[in-house]
């Protein structure tokens, strides 16, 4: 068993927004190291959707609004986990605009009610609130941020989660400073994998419509992001957790994680090696930036992440479209999902 097995097997873990993207990812690893899973979240928003379709052995699965702070202090009391992962959100940009008021509810109402829970029941030893690269006040510089770097946010979607980790960080030291319970939040940059369905997302609009001999519209092709396979950002997050629990509590603090500045790149560079992987691939670019205001710019400075927990990327940004783009072929010709046997062969090469 491998050291980050042995630090979860047998745990109670909660994870909210076990549907999600990210959320599935997670926790299908967990269950792989022999974690007792606790999943709380909304039914799954996309139809496919990834949860649905894998085989849960033991995850006990509970529906629950977060935005019902007290529902969700009798979810923490009666599971009483040892682990959090918070990842429960309304997780987009172009929606944000549409329904601000869901968004901050969700993303900081729901934390809150949390962080809340948490200080409650005092069962917890380490909390992970997942937040995003987009929390910080975006100034589009070719330097990428680092973790003091000031909490922002242009559009309402990453101001909510700006507003998040000021919360967290308020919390960290007004009531969890020299508790049990250690406190950290995590900033990934733009994840890509199999099993997203999401509205807006670059690889599934191009994935599924690629195999659906259908056309799509980028809309902002020039924009750069910092692309990573799901599983690095998650191999940061068990690492950062298992230093927690360890009783490290110089990492209970904002960390980032991303990938090497090679692989932030723009969305036009992004078409163009899906479309190297599938050239059924039918798309066309916008003439101008459509839509309400996105960040043209945006990386992380991981050299915290790197040095102090040992962590780097490992899956370069063409395994990782290689990987998602596999992921997608599967599932649309009907063939098995190949989520665990990924999660294995990260495994395989990294710890």
């Amino acid at each position: 068993m491998d050291h980050l097995s042995r630090q979860f097997h047998g745990k109670r873990v909660l994870v909210t927004g076990h549907t999600g993207f990210k959320g599935v990812w997670l926790s299908q690893w967990l269950e792989m190291m022999g974690a007792q899973v606790f999943g709380v979240a909304l039914e799954p928003e996309t139809h496919p959707n990834h949860f649905s379709h894998i085989f849960w052995s033991s995850l006990s699965d509970i529906r629950h609004d977060i935005r019902d702070g007290k529902g969700l202090k009798n979810i923490v009391n009666e599971v009483k986990p040892e682990v959090v992962f918070h990842m429960a959100a309304q997780s987009l940009v172009r929606p944000s605009y549409d329904d601000p008021v869901y968004t901050y509810e969700t993303n900081v109402m729901g934390t809150l009610h949390l962080l809340q829970a948490l200080r409650d029941v005092g069962a917890t030893k380490a909390c992970l609130i997942i937040t995003s690269d987009k929390c910080y006040e975006n100034k589009e510089t070719t330097d990428g941020y680092v973790e003091s770097d000031a909490m922002g946010g242009y559009d309402p979607y990453s101001s909510s989660k700006g507003c998040a980790e000021i919360l967290t960080a308020s919390y960290r030291r007004s009531y969890f400073s020299d508790g049990d319970l250690l406190l950290a939040t995590v900033r990934a940059g733009n994840v890509i994998g199999g099993g997203d369905w999401s509205r807006d997302r670059l690889l599934p609009d191009l994935l599924s419509n690629a195999f659906r001999g259908e056309t799509v519209l980028i809309r902002n092709p020039e924009a750069v992001r910092p692309w990573q396979h799901v599983l690095e950002a998650i191999h940061g997050y068990l690492k950062l957790t298992s230093g927690l629990l360890q009783g490290n509590r110089k990492w209970a603090t904002g960390w980032n994680f991303g990938p090497d500045k090679k692989d932030c790149v723009s969305v036009r560079s992004i078409v163009e090696s899906v479309r190297s992987h599938c050239p059924e691939l039918k798309f066309e670019m916008a003439d101008k930036k459509e839509g309400p205001h996105e960040a043209g710019l945006l990386f992380l400075d991981t050299s915290k992440a790197q040095t102090d927990l040992g962590w780097r990327p490992h899956w370069a940004l063409s395994e990782g479209l290689k990987r998602t783009v596999e992921w997608y072929e599967a599932w649309y010709k009907k063939q098995k999902v190949t989520t665990q046997k990924q999660i294995e062969d990260y495994i395989t090469g990294v710890l």
